[in-house]
């Protein structure tokens, strides 16, 4: 059980992206009265650098240096939206992926911006983003898009264990944040495919979404006994999961989904709609895996 103390942390590369997700870490330290804690990492280059010139120590010295001015700037920008929140700062050199993977094992949450400065030194929103959402072990963040002001945060649900999770973290941040939930699900209309249309399949719609609705009604159950203050809207739909969040997202201020549902293929860490929205999503994006018993 991971402390309720334990802190969030967020990687941070001198980008305008960061320093955005540094704000909003702050802020979400600030509703949680967790502490705060701001990491760079650097990978010293193994070649293209003429050894005459340069030793490597120097440019370890140098990329250090510059990792401890963009963590100043962050701890200004942290300061600045939450000043009561306490704030460290690390430089370490490694890769941004493996050592943020490493550091969810004892925090809170893991926030990267959506856009770094470049595979070496930066947090790119492919690779790391993936990355993290795919193994971290504490939810992760990705900080992209804009947060409407007073909009729901929506959750996408499908009834695996990857959504109860997700739906754990939607409500306690919706009560935190005094806001609506809005509660997804939607059921892709494979009907439409070529293929079953050619087989003479034929799907009543009309079942499939009552029984999508109950389901919806079986999940947000003890949920909304656990936090009754929850205004919580119910959708469920005919479409693709991603498309319907990326829908409802655009009218919210957190986008909550778990990090594998179900349809996707044994051993896979990142389900296609997860991976298609921490590149798409239209508001910060919490991706959230399975709650550990």
């Amino acid at each position: 059980m991971r402390s309720p103390s334990a802190p969030i942390v967020c990687g941070v590369d001198g980008s305008d992206s960061a320093l955005a997700a540094v704000a909003w870490a702050a802020q979400e330290c600030a509703r949680h009265q967790v502490p705060l804690r701001l990491v760079h990492t650097f990978v010293l280059p193994t070649r293209g650098f003429p050894e005459v010139l340069l030793l490597a120590e120097d440019i370890r010295r140098a990329m250090e240096e510059q990792g401890r001015t963009w963590l100043e700037e962050a701890r200004a920008a942290a300061r600045a939206t939450a000043p009561e929140v306490e704030v460290t700062t690390e430089v370490v050199c490694g890769g941004a992926g493996a050592t943020l993977v490493e550091l969810s094992r004892s925090a809170r949450t893991v926030v990267v911006g959506s856009r770094g400065r470049g595979t070496v030194t930066g947090l790119a929103v492919g690779s790391t983003a993936v990355a993290l959402a795919a193994h971290a072990e504490s939810p992760v963040v990705v900080v992209r898009g804009n947060a409407v002001p007073g909009g729901p945060v929506v959750v996408g649900v499908d009834g695996s264990p990857t959504s109860e999770a997700a739906l754990a973290f939607a409500f306690e941040e919706a009560s935190l944040r005094t806001t609506s939930l809005t509660a997804v699900i939607a059921v892709t209309d494979f009907a439409a495919d070529s293929a079953y249309v050619l087989s003479g399949l034929r799907v009543d719609w009309a079942q499939v979404e009552e029984d999508e609705r109950r389901l919806l009604a079986e999940r947000l159950a003890g949920w909304q006994e656990k936090y009754p203050d929850v205004v919580v809207n119910r959708i469920a739909l005919r479409d693709r999961p991603a498309r319907a969040l990326l829908r409802y997202g655009a009218e919210a201020q957190l986008l909550v989904v778990g990090s594998h549902g179900h349809g996707g293929f044994v051993g896979m860490l990142l389900g296609s709609t997860s991976q298609a929205l921490v590149h798409h999503a239209p508001c910060p994006l919490a991706v959230v895996r399975p709650l550990k018993r």
